[in-house]
């Protein structure tokens, strides 16, 4: 490629970049001791002061009991005991923060909520190294001098709900994708693991990147090598809220890439909504998909790249 063509690429990635717009808006609450951690605000419906519990004998452990808000019931986590620390002793003394995830609505108790707080997705980054598989953190960022960890949720309620991830056999025997390859991108692994299985069962093999960095590396890698990724990847499969490089700024790069800029995208998150929907647009994505059904995410791939 030439410097040209260079310089008018990397114009076209920042152009694309303000347009993605990446701010984050977190929601940032302790649990038993003063480690800030923090959540999407999109993913927070209300936040309340604790409820009377039903418990519900041989439920999870993890699961304090089901309260019944707005005219609905929902599980009630203990978000303490979830990411190993001590259990919740004064239940009486926490408060409810309830969350949309996944398509599901779920409580979860935490000690205390500090504030809302708004940064930017590249001022987020990946858990430092050594911090270990089995992390709940999908990230870090600083807030005013103070360490804010990013919980994945995906993966506490993986523990609680055990997401299905098997593809009906309607799907399954329509699908018949041997030998096509996608690449997967998501900061969570649980999320990443979730959508290899699923994809599995229709005959598709995973690519996996942690993040949209990771991803933009591992596609200019293929290209160094002389690789078309275009040939050797049928689409790119997403996740929104990541650290550094979010979705959209991933789709907006990708697009930006002369060799690639036409290759297949598919958002898929847990945040849902009109927003979604106008960002998806702008930034130059082909569908957006909510997390997470096997049936909805398989269907989609096969439409895509079956036959």
């Amino acid at each position: 490629m030439s410097s040209s063509q260079n310089e008018k690429g990397s114009g076209s990635v920042l152009e694309a970049n303000k347009v993605a717009g990446t701010r984050l808006e977190l929601l940032l609450f302790k649990v038993n001791d003063d480690q800030l951690f923090g959540i999407n605000v999109f993913k927070v419906q209300e936040v309340i002061p604790y409820q009377k519990l039903t418990e519900m004998p041989g439920g999870h452990e993890l699961v304090r009991g089901v309260a019944k808000l707005r005219g609905r019931s929902m599980p009630i986590i203990d978000l303490a005991a979830a990411i190993g620390k001590p259990p919740f002793e004064r239940l009486e003394d926490t408060n409810i923060v309830i969350t949309e995830y996944n398509r599901s609505v779920h409580g979860f108790l935490v000690s205390s909520v500090d504030r809302i707080v708004y940064t930017q997705w590249d001022q987020v980054l990946p858990p430092p190294k050594g911090s270990g598989r089995n992390t709940f953190v999908t990230s870090v960022t600083v807030i005013d001098g103070q360490m804010i960890a990013i919980l994945d949720v995906e993966r506490v309620l993986d523990e609680v709900v055990h997401t299905n991830t098997n593809v009906s056999d309607a799907v399954t025997e329509q699908a018949g994708l041997i030998g096509k390859r996608v690449l997967v991108v998501d900061d969570s692994r649980v999320a990443r693991n979730q959508i290899r299985r699923s994809l599995e069962q229709i005959g598709v093999d995973c690519l996996t990147a942690n993040d949209g960095v990771h991803a933009v590396n591992l596609l200019q890698d293929l290209l160094a090598k002389g690789d078309d990724p275009s040939q050797q990847l049928s689409m790119i499969i997403s996740d929104i809220e990541m650290p550094e490089m979010d979705g959209y700024q991933l789709t907006a790069t990708v697009r930006a890439m002369p060799e690639i800029h036409d290759i297949y995208i598919l958002l898929h998150s847990s945040i849902s909504g009109e927003f979604n929907a106008d960002m998806v647009s702008k930034t130059g994505a082909n569908q957006f998909i909510q997390k997470y059904n096997p049936d909805d995410l398989a269907s989609a791939v096969a439409a895509q790249i079956g036959g």
